[in-house]
């Protein structure tokens, strides 16, 4: 385990180099004026002279090669620069964002993993059943609703329709603190949201897996000894049809960021994605920077994670020849 890990954080060094490279030139290709967004109105009535002081104040009037190596030398010693846009430290900006983005992607991803693991089992009991044939149309017309029409229909019928749960933000209006009942209110919708376009993919591949488990012989072998077909279903079929589940876990991460930027946007959830939209239209370089190295890492991390399950989990891999 500890191998592979050291294997991949040597991998994932140079891909963060390039990512954070990457960042800092297509910022700097951007038709998007970084003063004109940080000055806001009062850069209409100014002079060029002006203009020229700020930017060499906000230090963007260097290439963005040097400005890529300053703020790469900055972060290796724990400094992540100044947010042009938001006006203060960039490991402010995500510290107070982070854990809300965080939340909404955990418990979404736990519902999608869940709901997708017990739908795909009951189809796989029952091939070719009503059962199977509605839970697998329902994911297959899930997989192709764009997020943020499902973020929109869920917030006409829920929020405005049937006035069960709020529409958006992280507690009510007139709130003056932060309460772990209001923000469980306001989550639901958002992560509800952000499970179901997460939700397709898992029923899919267990329902899949554990049909093929089914017509294994050891499955087979289990059933002729006698037990029962909820032992045999559960204690034979799930485990191996699982196996699949793990490699799906790495490659959902980059779909999962994605669509929490798209929620957290739709309901004004106050993650990282109002950041991310502010630090892109206003070309704040160590913040965009700083975000993709963040969203960079997860994708890398999740990837790993989904090796070691495998590992773990299947007898017939071994960690050491990974």
């Amino acid at each position: 385990m500890a191998r592979l890990t050291g294997r991949r954080a040597l991998f994932a060094a140079p891909v963060l180099l390039l990512v954070t490279f990457g960042m800092f030139a297509i910022a700097a290709a951007s038709p998007f004026d970084p003063v004109r967004a940080y000055a806001g109105t009062a850069a209409l009535g100014a002079d060029q002279e002006t203009l020229d002081r700020l930017r060499a104040n906000l230090g963007v009037d260097q290439p963005f090669t040097g400005r890529w190596w300053d703020w790469l030398t900055s972060a290796l010693t724990g400094d992540l620069g100044q947010s042009s846009v938001m006006r203060q430290p960039v490991a402010e900006v995500i510290g107070e964002r982070l854990v809300w983005s965080a939340l909404l992607c955990a418990v979404a991803f736990a519902v999608a993993v869940l709901t997708g693991t017990a739908l795909g089992l009951l189809a796989a009991r029952r091939q070719a059943g009503w059962l199977d044939r509605t839970v697998t149309s329902l994911a297959y017309t899930l997989s192709a609703a764009p997020v943020f029409w499902t973020a929109l229909l869920v917030i006409w019928l829920f929020a405005l329709r049937l006035d069960l749960l709020p529409a958006g933000g992280l507690t009510d209006t007139a709130s003056e603190q932060v309460t772990a009942y209001q923000v469980a209110s306001h989550l639901v919708l958002p992560a509800g949201v952000l499970a179901i376009s997460q939700l397709p993919w898992f029923t899919l591949y267990v329902r899949q897996g554990v049909a093929d488990a089914l017509a294994e012989d050891p499955v087979r072998g289990a059933r002729a000894r006698g037990l029962s077909e909820r032992t045999v279903l559960l204690g034979h079929a799930l485990r191996s049809g699982l196996l699949p589940v793990l490699t799906l876990i790495g490659s959902r991460i980059p779909e999962l960021i994605t669509g929490a930027l798209l929620v957290e946007t739709v309901f004004s959830w106050p993650g990282i994605a109002a950041a991310t939209v502010e630090a892109a239209t206003a070309v704040d370089f160590p913040l965009l920077a700083a975000l993709a190295t963040l969203a960079t890492a997860a994708v890398l991390a999740g990837n790993l994670l989904a090796d070691l399950l495998y590992g773990l989990f299947d007898p017939r891999v071994k960690l050491s020849e990974m």
